[in-house]
């Protein structure tokens, strides 16, 4: 049974949820994609083992932590997740991120590595990678393009990106028009604000990374496997069947390797 909490905190109230289980003395911390919020994992939820107590949120900007009159920034994320974990008493977890999700968990693997018991990132990019100048050019040219973009097309093209079934996509747009479109372009902006460039970093924690094999957005899946080979530490599967949301259009296949990397973990 889920408890539902806020923590009040620079301008937002940021909603989470919280599941404590007997006898567990483990956690997962589930971290969603931009734009959306924590109902996006909800057919990964069902699968945690008894052994995990259970952290999900709404990141401020995000869903029920609307509105936010603080900043947003995967910086101001970070610190925010880690005084939700402060005040609930979590010395560690396993971090489970889609997308913007991933990249918070990849910057507190690199900044907090302390804090880290494994991570799984599905559909996200590398935090640390070297980007090319062409990817440079596009990521200089995303804000003009998007702000230039209507509304409803910017929604709709997002949506089918995200997503190869349309239950996924009609979430997707659904959570998206709550955020609004001014919010949406700083999210997304703000996202690629998290790269930085460390050619010898290598993730110190075991991880499990997922990425669709349809998975249309950004570089994440011409550089899944590549990124994957270069880290000792990591498990990689493509998912079939699966764009963007690879944990919501593919969930069973998803699911299947959570399980099993949990389970090795603990």
């Amino acid at each position: 049974m889920f408890e539902i909490k806020t923590l009040e905190y620079l301008g937002c109230s940021i909603f989470y949820l919280i599941e404590i289980k007997e006898n567990a003395d483990k956690w997962v911390v589930f971290l969603h994609g931009a734009g959306v919020d924590h109902r996006m994992f909800d057919e990964q939820v069902k699968i945690v083992p008894k052994e995990y107590n259970i952290l999900m949120w709404d990141a401020r900007s995000h869903g029920k932590s609307l509105p936010n009159t603080g900043m947003f920034s995967m910086k101001q994320l970070m610190d925010d997740l880690l005084k939700i974990m402060q005040t609930e008493k979590i010395p560690k977890a396993v971090f489970i991120g889609q997308s913007m999700g991933g990249n918070l968990a990849q910057g507190i693997a690199y900044y907090y590595p302390e804090k880290v018991l494994g991570l799984v990132l599905i559909d996200c990019t590398n935090n640390t990678a070297k980007l090319s100048r062409t990817e440079n050019l596009m990521l200089s040219f995303t804000k003009p393009m998007f702000t230039l973009y209507p509304w409803k097309t910017l929604v709709k093209q997002s949506a089918d990106a995200c997503g190869l079934r349309q239950e996924v996509k009609e979430y997707v747009a659904e959570c998206f028009f709550k955020v609004g479109k001014e919010a949406l372009i700083d999210i997304l902006i703000e996202v690629t604000k998290c790269l930085h460039e460390d050619a010898a970093y290598k993730i110190k924690a075991p991880f499990l990374l997922l990425c669709g094999d349809k998975d249309a957005s950004g570089n994440i899946r011409k550089i899944a496997k590549p990124w994957a080979d270069s880290e000792p530490n990591c498990t990689f599967y493509m998912i079939s069947n699966a764009g963007h949301n690879s944990n919501q259009d593919n969930p069973d296949e998803v699911n299947a390797h959570i399980d099993n990397y949990l389970k090795q973990i603990y």
